[in-house]
């Protein structure tokens, strides 16, 4: 049985994903900002990156597995898409998987266990025309998935991307 951590768990592939982990008997942190999860995580707060820490140490007293899944999608020509557009997506995008990973791999380094899953997206590997802004998110989610799993190997940790 494993202990998980899921953002963007009040829907689509999080709640897919929570109901698995949950199938196969684990126990799962359901988050997410919309109503009807465990915890409510807003992925783009300091605050509530620690708040989650927090929880997971007093209940769990460890964790397994976080699955940084939150994101959005968005679109638009490079030249029509705003500066403002674009911090937005990457600061849920990849700044949100990145205080993920931040926040737990102390733990995880001290565990000497634990696994990290990244949701990213074929267009993090492949980059269609009218979606700079999500193509340039989820391709650096793959590339901080692959940095992350190189990085703490030594310490019994993997990364993982789902594309």
């Amino acid at each position: 049985m494993s202990r998980v951590l899921i953002t963007g768990a009040a829907s689509g592939l999080g709640a897919a994903l929570a109901d698995a982990f949950e199938a196969r008997g684990d126990e799962v942190l359901r988050t997410d900002m919309a109503p009807g999860v465990d915890l409510r995580l807003d992925i783009t707060s300091d605050d509530d990156w620690a708040a989650a820490l927090a929880h997971v140490e007093e209940t769990w007293g460890g964790l397994d597995v976080l699955v940084n899944n939150a994101g959005v999608a968005g679109g638009g020509r490079l030249d029509v898409a705003t500066l403002d557009e674009w911090q937005w997506i990457t600061e849920i995008n990849l700044f949100g998987a990145v205080r993920g990973t931040r926040t737990f791999v102390p733990m995880f380094k001290q565990q000497r266990s634990g696994r990290i899953v990244n949701t990213a997206s074929l267009a993090g590997l492949v980059h269609p025309a009218g979606m700079a802004s999500y193509n340039a998110t989820k391709a650096a989610v793959v590339a901080l998935t692959e940095t992350t799993g190189h990085e703490l190997a030594a310490y019994g940790v993997s990364a993982h991307v789902v594309c």
